[in-house]
């Protein structure tokens, strides 16, 4: 008799509450497919700790971890949090399912996403899911299309020996190659450019301090109640529904998103309107960085 696969969800976080991420969102909208959820949570200076504790199920994991201050090299502190996670999964899961604070699965892709688990799990030359991707900004109307953005990143993988965040976290390798992959037909939708302007000043000052140094940050972002949406090149009315576990969130947004998409064409560099037209029109993305090895 064939074992039930064993999933196991993981994340790292802090500050959530200071820095209004949807970790809650972000968690118990694949919770249901998991049979474990390992949370790393920082030195949190408010009650995110809490926030964590109030997720009412079992498979919740909480491991406590102190985030290097001192680090500013490329965001690797990003990928240091999503390791000390990973390697807190139970030896039996058969699968690690990666989410950030900032990202949810619509519930209607998670019988997709584990039918195409069980599919590859005995697939010796898949060793992660790739995923498609929606990056909402401004607000939970609009979502950017640009060459700046990703378009598909690693979310899951087989939880083998060698796994490891790769630079920023953003997507994962297994012993410094890239990871073999198949492309699912599924979403990650990313809320992180959906907030007021004060928030998203907030945002990229907390985030830079990760990367570059704090004269750098007060030069390029000083504190400001205002934000300047100029580096989404296109945006698309979004006409679907948000996940349900984000409906509360959607609903309570009061401020007053514009968009000028005129003003931003003309912003964009040459180099990027002629490629994002080759694009439109060919469905070619020439010159993409791929953090992965497409296999099926």
């Amino acid at each position: 008799m064939k074992n039930k696969m064993k999933v196991a969800g993981f994340t790292f976080i802090r500050n959530a509450v200071k820095n209004d991420y949807p970790i809650v969102e972000a968690i118990t909208s694949i919770l249901p497919i998991c049979d474990e959820f390992i949370v790393a949570h920082g030195n949190s200076e408010d009650n995110t700790l809490a926030l964590l504790q109030s997720i009412d199920s079992p498979k919740i994991k909480i491991i406590e971890t102190v985030w290097n201050d001192d680090l500013r090299e490329g965001g690797k502190v990003f990928a240091l949090e999503t390791d000390k996670a990973y390697a807190a999964i139970s030896e039996d899961m058969d699968w690690a399912f990666y989410i950030q604070g900032d990202e949810c699965v619509h519930e209607k892709y998670l019988p997709l996403i584990k039918a195409e688990m069980e599919a590859c799990l005995t697939d010796p030359t898949i060793e992660g899911l790739l995923f498609h991707y929606r990056h909402f900004y401004g607000s939970y109307d609009y979502y950017a299309h640009s060459r700046r953005w990703y378009r598909r990143e690693i979310r899951i993988v087989k939880h083998l020996p060698g796994i490891h965040a790769y630079r920023d976290a953003q997507g994962f390798r297994i012993n410094d190659r890239k990871i073999k992959v198949k492309l699912i037909d599924a979403y990650i939708y990313h809320y992180g450019w959906v907030k007021p302007p004060t928030g998203l000043n907030k945002k990229v000052r907390n985030f830079n301090q990760f990367y570059n140094s704090e004269e750098w940050i007060e030069s390029r972002y000083p504190v400001s109640d205002q934000f300047d949406y100029g580096n989404a090149d296109e945006l698309h009315h979004f006409t679907e529904e948000h996940p349900q576990v984000m409906k509360e969130r959607v609903a309570k947004a009061g401020w007053k998103f514009t968009f000028d998409p005129v003003a931003a064409k003309k912003k964009m560099p040459w180099r990027r309107k002629i490629l994002a037209v080759i694009e439109k029109y060919l469905g070619i993305r020439l010159f993409e960085y791929r953090n992965y090895k497409m296999v099926k």
